[in-house]
């Protein structure tokens, strides 16, 4: 019997939060928001890093959408929040301009959201599910 943790329903739900999550960020990001670039001018890195990471953030959205590339857009995003994490941590704050942690949080849900996606998929990610057969 598998378990719930690992039904379909719950794992398509998952990666939908995940891309709507990030897909909403998207906005904030290709238009410049105030919040947007007092962030990457905190990080020293607007707007090329804006601009930037707002693509590689599409690129994720559209992996995700992707049935088989499911796998590559979670890793990817893991690693776009563990650095937006890190980011909060270093340099930013927890909060930020009066958000009260809402960046933060939702950096960090979707860093686990996407820890759980990447492990679901595991036997899909090339090299890595040879050790899974």
């Amino acid at each position: 019997m598998k378990s719930i943790l690992f039904h379909p329903a719950l794992f398509h739900l998952i990666r939908i939060l995940v891309i709507l999550i990030i897909g909403q960020t998207l906005y904030f990001k290709y238009t410049g928001s105030e919040e947007s670039v007092y962030i990457f001018t905190t990080l020293a890195m607007e707007p090329w890093g804006r601009i930037g990471l707002a693509i590689m953030e599409t690129i994720c959205v559209i992996l995700l959408l992707i049935p088989q590339l499911v796998w590559l857009g979670a890793l990817l995003a893991f690693n776009l929040m563990l650095g937006a994490i890190l980011s909060h941590f270093v340099f930013l704050g927890i909060v930020v301009m009066g958000d009260g942690g809402l960046l933060f949080s939702l950096a960090v849900l979707v860093f686990v959201l996407s820890l759980y996606l990447t492990y679901s998929e595991r036997k899909k990610i090339p090299y890595i599910k040879d050790f899974f057969r």
